[in-house]
């Protein structure tokens, strides 16, 4: 059984980000929202990921989970809650120690005495901000007991490894899975395995392209913005479904979905040799998913090998991001 500060977590998480971002009408109401949640605890989906740039600042991830806890404080005490905050209204990191002391301060205050923040990560790393002067006042902010541990997302290896120095990280969330394979091979899963240092592994499913929901870009809304992102535009989605057919050859052999064999890949990855722990973090509105997406497929040697071998021939081609985006990460 993984763990996370020293507590048994379960192999799979839950994402709050379509809880409450997005465009107004296709949020879940707050009651589907709290089935949902509620579905993953029992589910034993603990590790709950959310932000507090996941929405308006009058319903993010924050006060949610606040109105949540309020209505059902018996779940409180079972989850393992990381944030990410110290992000301007704009999507651009700051870094600064005032903005980072603020956005912390913030995020207690909205959660409310009922919920713990027991991992915080700046959304991105500010590289105006000098990362020791970052790492420091994230530290300080721990020795006051305003969050549990320090955790990082988006960065390279090396920015794993001077931090580490700085102080103890919890996790680091990455994008990881079959639809990018990039940590594997850029040596951010190296470090994190020397480090002793588990991975959140966010967008598991390919943002639904591994659902085989998608069969083209024009299942994708207008408005989302997937339709921004490379990898879903005309011309790159044609080839990069081709992946998708045979992971559902896969899944139909198992008896299982294309989903279940996404992230029973990730789960079993943190099986191999030399690989640190990897808890995927799915997210979904819908109590079906979220109990879906929570039984763990126990892939074998021979089913990873060929998932290995899809994963070869049909390359995933396009950007994780637009190219403001990419300009983003310390990657």
């Amino acid at each position: 059984m993984p763990t996370i500060l020293s507590r048994e977590v379960g192999p799979i998480g839950y994402g709050l980000m379509s809880l409450t971002m997005g465009a107004p009408a296709s949020l879940p109401s707050e009651e589907q929202a709290f089935a949902a949640l509620r579905t993953a605890a029992d589910s034993g989906s603990i590790v709950w990921d959310g932000a507090e740039f996941y929405g308006a600042p009058s319903y993010n991830s924050l006060v949610l989970l606040n109105r949540f806890f309020t209505k059902y404080p018996e779940y409180a005490d079972k989850v393992v809650i990381n944030i990410k905050g110290a992000m301007k209204p704009n999507w651009t990191p700051d870094g600064t120690s005032e903005n980072i002391r603020r956005s912390v301060e913030n995020c207690v205050d909205v959660l409310g005495p009922k919920g713990n923040i027991h991992m915080f990560e700046c959304g991105r790393r500010d590289m105006k901000v000098p990362l020791e002067d970052q790492i420091t006042t994230l530290k300080t902010l721990v020795e006051e007991g305003k969050i549990g541990s320090v955790a990082l997302t988006e960065v390279n290896a090396n920015t794993i490894r001077e931090a580490a120095k700085m102080v103890k990280i919890s996790a680091v969330e990455v994008e990881l899975s079959i639809w990018n394979t990039g940590p594997l091979k850029n040596g951010i899963v190296q470090a994190c395995a020397e480090l002793d240092i588990p991975i959140l592994a966010y967008s598991p499913l390919g943002s639904a392209m591994l659902t085989g929901t998608l069969r083209s870009p024009v299942d994708i809304p207008e408005g989302d913005h997937r339709r921004m992102f490379p990898k879903y535009q005309d011309g790159n989605f044609q080839q990069n479904v081709k992946l998708v057919n045979e992971l559902g050859k896969v899944a139909t052999q198992r008896g299982c979905t294309v989903g279940q064999v996404a992230l029973g890949w990730l789960v079993a990855l943190s099986r191999r040799p030399d690989m640190p722990t990897i808890i995927p973090i799915p997210g979904s509105k819908s109590v079906e998913h979220v109990k879906e997406n929570a039984v763990v497929v126990d892939l074998t040697n021979t089913e990873m090998d060929r998932i290995d071998a899809i994963i070869s021939d049909y390359a995933v081609v396009g950007d994780r991001f637009p190219s403001y985006g990419m300009a983003l990460t310390d990657m």
